[in-house]
This record gives C-alpha cells, structure tokens and sequence, in this order.
C-alpha cells in the first residue's frame, strides 16, 4: 500500500506540539454574574500537499516521522494516531473535534500534479486525531488536548488564563481546579465553584471546583 507523504513539514516539531498542546482558557472568578464566557482554546496548524480525494481521511492513520509526516496503514508497526474525525475548512468555522481529540492536524489547500479523483487540489480542512496507544491527553484529567472538557484540571497560568493539566499531578504544574459540570449559562453551576471556564458546544460555560 503506497504510504502518503505531506511534504514541507518538519514533523517532530509537529507532533511535539499537537500532541502536548494543552488548552488554554480565560476564567474569572465565582463572583462574578456575566452569563458568557471569555475564551477559546488554541489549537495546531501545518500544511500538507496529500495525495488523492481526502489526504487523511477517518480511520486513516499517521507515523510520527522526524523529517515528514506520513499516512500509514493502520496495521503498519509505524502507525501512531488515527484520524478519528476529518473535516473541511477552517476549524473556527466547522464541526467541534469529539471531546477525546488528542491533537488536532490543519491541512492547508494545496494544488499538487494528480490525484485520486482528479480535480488536481487538496481541499483546506482539518483532522482530529487519536493516539492509537497512551498516553492520551484529550482524555478527562489527561492534562492536553485541543478542548477543555469536563473531568479536566488547571491551574492558574496569569493574565486571567488558565491552562490544562494533569489531575494525577504528573503535569509540569499540578492542578488547582477541576472541571465538574459543564452548563448553559453561569447561574447554573453547582454550589462550591470558583472558577468559571469557557468551553465549547452547547453546554460552553465549565464550573471548577478547587482540588
């Protein structure tokens, strides 16, 4: 099976910042009463030239290579993450990645000789990948991952941010809060938050408690 290639990536930088991205959150405190949150989380970019209809389609997976970024079969001993979700576009104008995304990969459009369908391009998109083994840092409390979610820890990073951490305390900064709930609007947070994050969805305030 022929392997893809995305040229022009220096892929150890890639995957060293995809996979420890942590997110990174405006918070303010509990006694506060503005119903809206203040942030989004960041998220990686690279750019691909891909290979056929859809470079990194779902259940596709990726090598973590030191001077390229490759499409593997999934059965290959070089298989490292599989694309769990793919989308076109710009990730601030599409679907959320699942709440369990590792990392997150942006394609930017490219116009290479030939490929599969034809068309001659590569259309601009994004993949929400998923290590195939742990660590897995999009999990609950894994201390990473493109989204903040429910189950996740921070700690207090300055400037009115905070960022994600591991809530074993195997981080670089052990937790301060803990995301509980995730709601509509802040007046229906649990008794006993301190911390309001923002989130993303249909539920985008988190209540944190202390830990």
């Amino acid at each position: 099976m022929r392997e893809r290639c995305s040229a022009g990536v220096v892929c150890a930088l890639l995957v060293l910042v995809a996979v420890l991205l942590t997110g990174c959150q405006a918070f303010s405190s509990a006694a506060e009463k503005d119903d809206e949150p203040t942030s989004t989380p960041a998220a990686t970019s690279t750019q691909s030239s891909g290979y056929g209809a859809v470079f990194l389609a779902v259940d596709e997976c990726s090598s973590f290579g030191t001077t390229s970024f490759t499409e593997v079969p999934c059965t290959s001993e070089r298989a490292a993450a599989r694309v769990i979700a793919r989308y076109d576009g710009q990730v601030a104008k599409g679907p959320l990645c699942p709440a369990t995304t590792d990392f997150v990969l942006h394609i930017s459009e490219q116009n290479p000789s030939s490929d599969e369908d034809g068309d001659g391009t590569v259309p601009q998109g994004y993949a929400c990948m998923r290590n195939l083994e742990p660590p897995h840092p999009g999990d609950p409390g894994g201390g990473g991952g493109p989204r903040t979610i429910v189950g996740d820890c921070v700690y207090g990073s300055g400037n009115g941010q905070v960022r994600e951490t591991a809530c074993d305390g195997s981080g670089k900064r052990k937790p301060q809060y803990k995301v509980v709930k995730a709601v509509a609007k802040r007046s229906l947070c649990p008794t006993g938050t301190a911390l309001y994050v923002r989130l993303k969805g249909d539920e985008p305030v988190g209540c944190a408690r202390p830990v």
